[in-house]
């Protein structure tokens, strides 16, 4: 693993009365004016300037007018789940009389508005269709569903195919033509989006001369936490967003589930931060999608019954730990595939699979082989049929879908069905020819990548002073994200004298540390350690990438170290 500094400006920004060393750390993020770190309501980019944005708006006007049936398409994962939410919730305060929501089973329906899944809604009787964090490549389920006399709006941000599905509006920041500033909208995002500006023609019309103006805000914990659970860059934008929905949860106005989920985690809502979103509440409600179905998690987020909340709420926490003993066994019989391969000899581009894998676990097991081995990374699952389902992760500065994309013009009829982002896609094949992709991703991997891309690579923003180990410092910086994907938390290193070592939960390095000096002793811990090498008495000095944190004991706080990188000196 090397650590290298991260790149900064040859002249710094005016951000106003700010720290020096925050100045430095919003400035390598590519901060460049004071008004970009403004996290309120009033800076959001307006949303006029989404395309399609007022045929959407007409859609939902009229079938709010009509009192028609409005049924909302979801997916199965935490954006999708809080994009559901965020629009069965947002049209009932604005006025809808009938919204329920489908979310396809990926197992029995896979993803998106499919034909299949145009049938199952036909049981409904909606009159208007909306998709959320999907749709946009769903040219069939269009099709069929305007034959079934649906209207339909879709709502998205993926990367839009070459086609472009017949629907009735689109809405998509991504999709050609659209010259909204900022693509890195989550789906929850967008359909947030639609309902702003909803309410502004609503407003527009007199709807609220003689009566309260809903409040859509409610909403912004869901919109944080889809959000950052899809890792989504943190844009200006996005940070707004998840600034305030963190706000939100902060206060104690969080929804009765992400209470729940929280209090079943053991986290204080009162200091949650983004980092929790992604890795503590996102995590246990992906549970859900990835071994049965996303309704609990949506019904979680649905309910204002805190009791039912906690309920549903344990049901999620006991499918996590289902998935962690599922992912650890998938990730040994990964390793093992790859034990006897040299690192030399290694694909540049990794296609794993296993016919026991389970499905809803592969996306995960990609991340963690990525992690590992520091190459793009797809995970094949059998889907039945002699198709093969594989998520795939990618490393910085490798598409991934548009190198799907590339694989499939070159060999065509090779993948069924692709689509994603640039870290992340998923795709379907014939098992018969998962040899021949295998082949076809590595080539494209090591067109794009040389052999130097593929070591660990950890961005530092320098080296911390003795003096800057305190408290205030701490907490300046877990406050001054929000911290995310494309905007990430501080990371700092340093050469340590390794003073204890234990090893805690199997898995876990918890030590204590002097500062290069002697002078400061602190408290540190490493997560996930390889325990063929740790602990080890013999070893007395450490160098460490970390993030200054807090920890809270008894209702004390001290600074602790989070080490994110690891090896004796």
């Amino acid at each position: 693993m090397r650590i290298e500094p991260r790149p900064l400006p040859e002249t710094l920004p005016f951000l106003g009365d700010l720290p020096p060393l925050l100045t430095r750390l919003y400035a390598a993020r590519g901060v460049q004016s004071e008004a970009e770190l403004d996290k309120s309501l009033a800076r959001l980019i307006p949303f006029q300037q989404l395309k399609g944005i007022e045929a959407a708006v007409d859609l939902l006007v009229t079938a709010l007018d009509l009192r028609q049936r409005i049924l909302i398409v979801g997916d199965f994962d935490a954006d999708g789940a809080t994009a559901s939410t965020v629009g069965v919730l947002g049209l009932r305060l604005l006025g809808a009389a009938h919204v329920d929501y489908l979310v396809p089973n990926r197992f029995d329906y896979g993803y998106g508005l499919t034909p299949e899944i145009v049938e199952v809604a036909k049981t409904r009787e909606p009159h208007l269709l909306i998709t959320v964090d999907n749709g946009i490549s769903s040219v069939d389920g269009v099709a069929a569903a305007k034959q079934a006399g649906f209207k339909v709006l879709i709502t998205d941000h993926h990367l839009p195919g070459d086609e472009l599905p017949q629907a009735d509006a689109l809405v998509n920041p991504n999709q050609p033509g659209c010259e909204f500033p900022s693509k890195a909208l989550a789906g929850v995002g967008v359909i947030f989006y639609v309902l702003m500006a909803l309410r502004a023609r609503l407003r527009s019309l007199g709807r609220y001369d003689s009566q309260p103006q809903p409040n859509i805000g409610e909403l912004l914990d869901l919109v944080a936490l889809g959000s950052v659970a899809d890792v989504v860059p943190l844009d200006a934008n996005n940070r707004i967003l998840v600034h305030q929905g963190l706000e939100r949860i902060r206060a104690g106005r969080a929804r009765p589930g992400i209470k729940a989920i929280l209090e079943v985690a053991k986290r204080d809502a009162s200091r949650i931060t983004s980092t929790d979103l992604g890795f503590i509440v996102g995590p246990r409600l992906n549970a859900a999608g990835r071994l049965d179905d996303m309704s609990l998690g949506i019904e979680c987020l649905l309910t204002q019954d805190a009791a039912l909340a906690r309920e549903m709420a344990a049901q999620l926490d006991g499918m996590n730990q289902d998935r962690k003993s599922i992912e650890q066994g998938m990730q040994r019989e990964a390793m093992a595939q790859l034990k006897d391969l040299p690192v030399e000899s290694m694909p540049f581009g990794l296609c794993l699979f296993d016919p026991e894998w389970h499905q809803g676990v592969i996306g995960i097991l990609a991340s963690r082989m990525k992690e590992r081995y520091h190459r793009p990374t797809i995970a094949f699952a059998d889907a039945g049929d002699g198709l093969l389902k594989g998520s795939g992760r990618s490393v910085q500065g490798f598409h991934i879908r548009d190198a799907l994309s590339v694989v499939a013009a070159q060999h065509p009829h090779l993948i069924t069905k692709y689509g994603g982002h640039a870290m992340a896609a998923g795709l379907t094949l014939a098992q018969e020819h998962f040899p021949l992709f295998a082949e076809a991703f590595d080539a494209e991997v090591r067109r794009q990548l040389r052999e130097e891309d593929l070591t660990g690579r950890l961005l530092s923003d320098g080296t911390l002073a003795v003096e800057e180990f305190h408290l205030e410092l701490a907490r300046a910086l877990r406050h001054a994200g929000p911290w995310g994907q494309h905007f990430p938390e501080p990371l700092f290193h340093g050469v340590f004298q390794l003073v204890e070592q234990r090893v805690v939960g199997e898995r876990h390095l918890k030590v204590v540390l002097k500062s290069e000096c002697g002078s400061v002793k602190l408290d540190g811990i490493a997560f996930g350690i390889d325990r063929d090498i740790w602990p080890n008495p013999t070893i007395k000095w450490v160098e460490l990438a970390y993030k200054l944190d807090l920890n809270e004991f008894r209702g004390n706080e001290t600074v602790q170290l989070m080490i994110a990188h690891i090896e004796p000196r």
